[in-house]
């Protein structure tokens, strides 16, 4: 049944690929739909950069036990992949606080979190259909190699962990294996497939692919920055960078930008940048066609239409802090150390992950008459939410029983707007 307060338009504030699989989702079911974003669809954050791939593994949020007494091990003075630059740590303590707490209901919250992951390669799969882009999707799985002295007992061990969460693995065989043995010069390389997890060749396009969708079924974009959001009795003023777009209902898919935005509604979001670094090497002929995770680098190598795609870290700081240069010269010095052919300094790029002290996404409707919902904080994985997500909010929106319990997404768990 519709939604009865949902007769006129939607604003979708953010056009990543958050906001582009909700947009099309919306227009799919005949909504008229305003999307809304300062950069073109998926040009801008980490739907632009992340790493392409569809980790339908990852039904685990970060915060855990082992993490929080092992990560130490995990800093980039260490040659990890974790920073927290300056201006994070000041004003955090409530955010570093409640990522303690999360740690000891790291159970708990894995049931929460893994129907949605588990879901996310088969609705992946279902939305390209239909979007007639399926050929932007690769089911070929991903390789997990470990290269340095233990690898074995390292590799079995996440086997077993891995069966117990119910996510298929394999031995790699034997002529592959000795390939990266060979290009990664180690005599210890052990290796495992995930079957069931898969890949996009240009996480850009995909952003594009569902805009393009939706402008196509009668959405229109408006290239603008929203500054605020004002509820009236009868809209939702939406104030831009280039006047105001009036609405009958809005959703915020506004990356770590949506803080401010959902704070006007009475909506507590302590978001944090945990930025991520790309380099990409044109040209590269691919090992395989999937991605391969380099665990005892901490860095992922997807193949991409006419290039390799290489990422690595987690620096925590301002979303507005400038790059550090250090961080891709570390990465290209990573990827010559397991056999790539690449310079030691070219392009790279960087971009924020929003990430909730929780791990765990934000998603649902905020408080007050006028309807105004939220998909934010989808952290590392919101390429792999993203088709799931677009689902979930068609299915909030339109007043109908989804298929997913979402209660446990929504940002009251944070306590009312403010800080």
């Amino acid at each position: 049944m519709s939604n009865p307060e949902l007769n006129d338009s939607i604003a979708v504030i953010g056009a990543g690929v958050i906001g582009c699989a909700v947009a099309w989702n919306l227009v799919r079911e005949g909504r008229s739909v305003i999307l809304i974003d300062p950069d073109e669809p998926g040009r801008a954050g980490a739907s632009y950069g992340n790493a392409g791939h569809i980790a339908s593994e990852l039904i685990e949020p970060v915060p855990s036990p082992s993490l929080l007494f092992g990560f130490w091990k995990q800093l980039a003075a260490f040659d990890g992949p974790l920073s927290f630059e300056s201006g994070f740590l000041p004003g955090s303590a409530s955010w570093l606080g409640r990522f303690v707490a999360a740690a000891f209901r790291h159970s708990a919250n894995t049931q929460i979190l893994a129907p949605l992951v588990r879901a996310s390669t088969a609705a992946f799969h279902r939305a390209l259909r239909e979007v007639g882009q399926v050929d932007l999707l690769k089911l070929n799985g991903h390789y997990s190699f470990w290269t340095e002295p233990g690898a074995s007992k390292r590799a079995q061990a996440e086997a077993q962990h891995m069966a117990a969460l119910g996510i298929p693995t394999m031995p790699v065989d034997e002529e592959f294996r000795q390939t990266i043995a060979a290009t990664t010069g180690s005599q210890h390389t052990t290796g495992l497939w995930f079957p069931e997890t898969a890949h996009v060749l240009d996480p850009m396009e995909i952003c594009a692919a569902f805009a393009r969708a939706a402008i196509q079924g009668g959405a229109t974009f408006r290239k603008t920055r929203v500054r605020a959001m004002a509820p009236r009795e009868r809209e939702i003023e939406v104030l831009t960078d280039d006047g105001t777009v009036k609405a009958n209902a809005a959703v915020v898919c506004a990356g770590i930008w949506s803080e401010s935005l959902l704070k006007t509604v009475g909506l507590r979001a302590p978001l944090k940048a945990a930025r991520g670094y790309h380099v990409e090497l044109p040209g590269h002929t691919p090992l395989t066609d999937a991605p391969i995770v380099y665990t005892d680098q901490t860095t992922v190598v997807t193949p991409m239409v006419g290039r390799l795609r290489a990422t690595n870290f987690v620096e925590f700081t301002s979303p507005d802090a400038p790059p550090d240069p250090r961080k891709p010269r570390r990465l290209r010095r990573k990827l010559q150390r397991v056999g790539y052919n690449v310079e030691a300094d070219g392009p790279s790029w960087m971009g924020s992950r929003p990430v909730l002290p929780d791990y765990l996404p934000g998603i649902g409707r905020a408080p007050g008459p006028r309807p105004i919902f939220y998909a934010v904080g989808h952290q590392h994985i919101g390429l792999t939410l993203a088709a799931v997500t677009g689902e979930i909010m068609a299915d909030l929106i339109a007043g109908r029983t989804g298929r997913h319990d979402i209660a446990p997404f929504d940002l009251r768990r944070f306590g009312a707007g403010g800080h």
